[in-house]
């Protein structure tokens, strides 16, 4: 029998409850039978929540000081690493995260995914006198809890172009992190919902499809790509990502009408497991050394000060911004900027922090509905890849139509924004420009100083000039008339006024990467096994590795990321 959206919900709060005990099997069992479904799988899911929840109870009550493998962040990566460890019984694995669990509707429901930013779900770092976009300060969020990111995002599920890995491989030395042997990593973890084909899986544990039911302006917008010359695809993560590029629905995480997080995927059938322990809401102070090893962290974790031993290896994953800042902390970085805060030098390694790379959204392209429709799925069922110029070898565009009227604050000023409206955001994905993490003090409870340098370098404002472009002709194509009343920003402006309209509607992806780079040459921060140059026993796994951005969301690569350490721990 079809199952409503109401008993959805009600199966939704109902799972997330008795996967923390707040409610009793039974409990469970009687609305989930309400909801639809059969005695013997209600009854399944509710002994193996039960005993996920009596499992992580004990672990927590009975935490050790050592484990073999101890991860900090419980983001996209660090769940990866931590689930594929305790697949050996006999590894020993904790996994430490500053947030909670994320028990909250607006992560549950992919229409809610932006109200999870400023809220506990989320940090929010402001990028304050952005010397390029006319001194605005930007906000940038960034994951908190359980499922990190996974757990805030729109959920677009896009695996990066054939060039980007190629280019990972070259700048690393190793053809580990090359397209072929990324593809066969891919194809092994997903469960891919769409056509079979050579790029795709079907029986991993990442749950991906397209946006189903989609808001009849996604096939206008498709048909609209194509009267300006970018083709229509079926699939933007196979053959697409191989070439050119090309506009269609965009790939999600959303099963049954709700997020299917990195967590969903990885963690939580793993959360039964007598050899896991999930440590939530535990903030990471310092890394200890002994010599040139890293034997163990400090952590903040119900108003006391542990310290906990890792004998194997201790995992960073706390993000691009958290990650440098721990090494940072530990005496692992620029030892001039270290000296200068009193921090005790580990290790002279002046590019943590730096290399800080971001893709740019922009709000944007806005148009007013002649009748109003409301948004779908995620509120943004389709985006396209492009090159701003014929002679890249990757596409460096990635405009995302959204259902709703979207504009940075300055833009809201100038322009009268409609209640009934919809927009095309300008994207830049891989932009030349980059920046930098710094610390403010040596105490912990400062946040970092987050500055990723928008449109620094000309050509990504000459690329970004050439999206708005390309935005504007899809926009007031015939194909998308009957979803246009007028046309709200920029409108026809000259060179110079598209300029300043750009730099005030630039913004982010929240795809902020690169800040531990990894690479052959001894400068880098990680090596390509990510081991942390310098310092035995820690390495690092999460978007802070990438040496260069990929095109596209960086959900997709980051599950890569932890797949790629855990193969090299386990194997």
């Amino acid at each position: 029998m079809a199952i409503d959206q109401f008993s959805l919900d009600m199966l939704a709060l109902a799972e997330e409850n008795v996967m923390r005990g707040k409610i009793t099997r039974r409990e469970f069992i009687r609305v989930a039978i309400a909801g639809g479904l059969s005695f013997a799988s209600a009854s399944s899911f509710a002994a193996n929540a039960a005993n996920a929840v009596a499992n992580q109870s004990r672990n927590v009550k009975a935490l050790s000081r050592r484990y073999d493998y101890v991860i900090v962040g419980a983001g996209t990566a660090g769940i990866v690493v931590a689930s594929r460890l305790s697949e050996n019984p006999a590894a020993k694995v904790l996994l430490i995260e500053a947030g909670g669990w994320n028990e909250v509707k607006s992560v549950e429901d992919p229409a809610l995914w932006p109200t999870n930013i400023g809220t506990a779900a989320s940090y929010v770092y402001p990028y304050v006198k952005a010397a390029h976009c006319n001194g605005r300060t930007i906000p940038l969020a960034m994951g908190r809890g359980i499922g990190g990111g996974s757990a805030i995002n729109a959920m677009v599920w896009a695996r990066g172009h054939r060039e980007n890995f190629e280019k990972w491989a070259e700048l690393t030395g190793d053809s580990s992190w090359g397209y072929d042997s990324v593809l066969a990593i891919y194809r092994k973890i997903e469960n891919w919902q769409g056509d079979p084909s050579r790029w795709r899986g079907e029986r991993g544990e990442i749950f991906v499809d397209k946006d189903r039911h989609n808001n009849p302006i996604v096939p206008a917008m498709m048909r609209a790509a194509a009267s300006v010359g970018i083709p229509s695809t079926d699939d933007l993560n196979g053959q697409t990502m191989e070439e050119d590029g090309g506009c269609g629905v965009a790939q999600t995480l959303i099963k049954d009408g709700r997020r299917y997080s990195i967590a969903n995927a990885y963690l939580y059938p793993a959360l039964s497991r007598p050899n896991v322990t999930v440590l939530t809401d535990s903030t990471v102070i310092g890394i200890e050394l002994t010599g040139d090893r890293a034997t163990a962290v400090r952590l903040l974790h119900a108003g006391a000060e542990k310290r906990i031993e890792a004998s194997t290896e201790l995992v960073l994953s706390a993000g691009s911004v958290a990650t440098p800042k721990l090494l940072m902390l530990s005496g692992i970085g620029d030892s001039e900027d270290l000296r200068k805060l009193d921090i005790r030098v580990a290790v002279h390694s002046p590019n943590v922090g730096r290399n800080l790379r971001d893709h740019i959204l922009m709000g944007g392209c806005i148009y007013e509905y002649k009748e109003a429709l409301p948004p779908r799925n995620n509120l943004g069922e389709c985006t396209l890849f492009w090159k701003s110029d014929s002679a890249l070898p990757v596409p460096d565009l990635q405009p995302f139509q959204i259902q709703v009227p979207y504009a940075t604050d300055e833009v809201a000023k100038q322009y009268a924004i409609p209640v009934a409206g919809w927009s095309l955001l300008p994207g830049l994905v891989q932009p030349k420009s980059h920046g930098q993490i710094t610390l403010r003090s040596k105490d912990v409870r400062q946040m970092a100083i987050v500055d990723p340098n928008y449109l620094a370098e000309p050509d990504d404002m000459k690329a970004l000039v050439r999206c708005v472009e390309i935005c504007r002709a899809i926009g007031s194509s015939p194909e998308l008339s009957e979803y246009v009343k007028r046309e709200v920003a920029p409108g026809r402006l000259d060179r110079q006024a598209t300029e300043n309209f750009i730099r005030n509607a630039a913004g982010t992806y929240f795809h902020l990467s690169g800040s531990c780079a990894m690479g052959r040459e001894a400068s880098s921060v990680v090596d390509p096994q990510l081991r942390v140059r310098g310092i035995r026993n820690l390495r690092v796994a999460d978007a802070s590795v990438m040496p260069n951005l990929t095109t596209g969301n960086t959900m997709a690569p980051s599950v890569i990321i932890g797949e790629r350490l855990a193969a090299l721990l386990t194997s």
